[in-house]
């Protein structure tokens, strides 16, 4: 199936609770997958406006991720430390490693970037630096404190 970029809806915001929405507040989404038909994996083409992240910093359990920089430049910051990742380059979080990850735009111009990922089910998204996980049902995604107690 062929798709046009230009006829795929453009969403903004997230499913965080509420007292992490701010800090993706700059992220547009289009998914790309979702317009193919895709189940197996995810493609969304990503805007992220200066001063927006990609995501909070997380990681997998069951998901493989992968993101390539079309324009711009963003910081990418894993348990390692940061580096900054201009167009064309890529990188890869393998399911199960727990190096928390994600993008942020300290530039003053808009980055575009392809993010592609598993879609599993069964799958564990971890926050190392806020006290939050997620959890894949059959339901969606359910947002928990570390403890498991669900956010309201």
């Amino acid at each position: 199936m062929i798709i046009n970029p230009s006829e795929v809806p453009k969403e903004t915001g997230t499913n965080y609770p509420e007292q992490f929405k701010a800090k993706v507040a700059g992220r547009i989404k289009q998914r790309l997958g979702n317009a193919a038909g895709l189940n197996d994996f995810g493609v969304n083409l990503v805007h992220l406006q200066p001063g927006s992240c990609s995501a909070l910093r997380h990681w997998h359990s069951q998901e493989d991720e992968f993101i390539y920089i079309l324009e711009g430049k963003l910081t990418l910051i894993t348990n390692s430390g940061e580096e900054i990742l201009g167009a064309g380059m890529t990188a890869g979080f393998p399911s199960g490693e727990e190096d928390g990850h994600h993008l942020v735009n300290r530039s003053s111009k808009v980055a575009v970037y392809l993010e592609i990922g598993a879609r599993k089910s069964n799958d564990e998204a971890n926050y190392p630096d806020e006290d939050l996980k997620a959890k894949s049902n059959e339901h969606g995604i359910i947002f928990t404190h570390k403890d498991g107690t669900v956010y309201n």
